[in-house]
């Protein structure tokens, strides 16, 4: 028979040498003699005697009392469980006027709290020898609560009516937290009072002071318009003070900014004399009364005659009666002819082109002369839309159910921020902004297109005419939001405290109030007197 080419044949299968295997077979069996008499080494090894040491050497780690708690296998789950019904069932017996039970069932949920308490501290789980006559007691008696007809359709109900009955006085400790809020956040400070008192009697004391002020009044410095003016209308001059003095303190050319700041009759002595006896920088402030603004009257300004009706006086400082109402939309300070100035800043100020608006409750952290140069493309106002966060639309400070509103306007309209606003008077008198203003005041005269405040006719009025900044220029809800990413706070030109937890008020968020102390002067001695008198 002839062979097969090598290509084709079929592959010889090799075996192992004799030899091989008897090695491997001996090497097997020195293993399994190695592992039994391990084995029985291991099984004869005795625990220390002395179990003290070995725990002062390795200190077992504390327990997680919380994840012991929420633990579906742990006795403390167990009698939390049991706790949370046999609560229950006290409420029941005692509205079934079982008070033996009420009582047993108390006590033995007080022995489980103590036993709960305990494993806490000593930071050690319960063990069963602990538990057991817990556990057996408490289904003693819940099986008793059921066997007393408590099933569990009563339990539902009587929880129900338990819960609604909680609710209630929940909402009712809600509306009245927020009127005491409220009403702390409108009250004067015992110091700013104090302060307020001492300057006004320098003013009306020391002539020299008037002249100074005289003087200020004239300088061609504020109608420079190569400089850089700010505008602040506020009859608090602490605060006013914080923002101006931020803003030196971070401006690259402090001696080119021009404040203009406008008070009332009340705190115009304390505001003057408090900035001519503050250095700041070398700015230019002017001072001025908004009581000799004999322009402003009830023939011109709408707004005016609104203020001064008892109907909406009575609106702002009577009592509602309503309990759902909610209480900033009867804060007082809407009354204030401070807080709509700022839609009359070219009547005010006729010689100026360009001013940046501040509202009294922010700090500056950032030089802002830049905002002098940027471009509104035409529009009247710069300002940060406020349309990130989910509520800050048109359709939520307007009423759209007006035809008024709903045919001239998007409900969908993006918000934006009053508080830092750069203004383009030029542009500001070519549209007649202030017209405008006037007109939504007289259609809005039955409160019925918006409840209050400047930001609704602010959204009507610069309808069109807002040009959208960088949100970086303003960051907003130091007066009421306390998780704020830091990040944010730092890279912000302007921080705004807005809400009711003011910065110079107890109601202050603590970690957001240095950013504002650090531009108050404490070295002045009114401020040392009457924060400790």
């Amino acid at each position: 028979m002839r062979r097969r080419a090598a290509e084709y044949r079929r592959p010889v299968r090799r075996r192992f040498s004799y030899w091989i295997w008897g090695l491997l077979g001996l090497f097997s069996i020195a293993a399994l003699v190695m592992f039994v008499i391990h084995h029985n080494h291991e099984d004869r090894i005795e625990p220390p005697k002395n179990t003290s040491i070995v725990r002062e050497q390795f200190p077992r780690e504390g327990l997680n009392f919380t994840e012991e708690i929420l633990s579906v296998t742990s006795f403390a789950r167990q009698l939390s469980d049991q706790m949370t019904l046999a609560k229950a069932y006290v409420i029941i017996a005692k509205e079934h006027n079982n008070l033996q039970l009420a009582w047993d069932l108390s006590s033995k949920i007080r022995n489980c709290q103590l036993l709960l308490s305990k494993a806490a501290m000593r930071e050690q789980p319960i063990t069963l020898d602990e538990a057991k006559p817990l556990v057996k007691g408490l289904s003693s008696l819940i099986y008793k609560a059921q066997d007393a007809h408590y099933d569990i359709a009563t339990t539902i109900m009587t929880m129900k009516s338990h819960i609604q009955a909680i609710e209630e006085r929940a909402n009712a400790a809600t509306v009245q937290s927020t009127a005491f809020g409220q009403l702390a956040a409108e009250m004067l400070p015992k110091n700013l009072h104090c302060m307020n008192i001492k300057l006004t009697a320098d003013w009306h004391g020391n002539p020299v002071l008037r002249e100074i002020a005289g003087e200020k009044k004239n300088s061609p410095r504020v109608v420079d318009n190569n400089l850089y003016h700010f505008c602040i209308f506020s009859d608090n001059f602490l605060a006013t003070s914080a923002v101006v003095n931020s803003t030196v303190s971070n401006a690259d050319h402090p001696k080119q900014l021009v404040f203009h700041i406008i008070t009332d009759g009340i705190s115009y002595g304390s505001m003057q004399t408090w900035f001519i006896e503050n250095d700041f920088k070398g700015a230019a402030i002017e001072i001025q009364n908004i009581e000799e603004f004999s322009w402003l009257n009830v023939s011109y300004s709408p707004v005016v005659k609104q203020l001064l009706n008892q109907e909406v006086r009575a609106y702002y400082f009577g009592s509602s009666e309503d309990p759902k109402s909610d209480a900033k939309f009867r804060n007082p300070k809407y009354l204030s002819l401070l807080n709509h100035l700022r839609f009359y800043i070219p009547e005010i100020y006729p010689s100026l082109e360009k001013v940046v608006f501040l509202d009294d409750d922010i700090i500056v952290q950032k030089d802002l002369t830049p905002l002098f140069s940027l471009d509104l493309h035409g529009n009247v106002n710069g300002a940060v839309e406020t349309c990130l966060e989910a509520f800050h639309r048109y359709y939520k400070y307007l009423n759209f159910s007006n035809p008024v509103i709903s045919s001239k306007f998007d409900p969908q309209a993006c918000g934006w921020a009053f508080g830092m606003n750069v203004f383009d008077l030029i542009a500001w008198k070519k549209a007649n902004v202030t017209q405008r203003y006037h007109y939504w005041q007289e259609q809005n005269n039955d409160r019925n297109l918006w409840k209050l405040g400047t930001l609704p006719p602010g959204l009507l009025t610069f309808y069109g005419l807002t040009e959208p900044l960088d949100r970086r220029w303003h960051v907003l809800g130091l007066g009421f939001d306390t998780n704020i990413d830091n990040r944010l706070i730092e890279s912000a030109a302007v921080i705004h405290y807005n809400g009711n937890m003011k910065p110079w008020l107890k109601l202050a968020i603590g970690r957001y109030k240095p950013l504002w102390e650090r531009y108050v002067n404490h070295t002045h001695p009114y401020v040392q007197n009457c924060v400790t008198s």
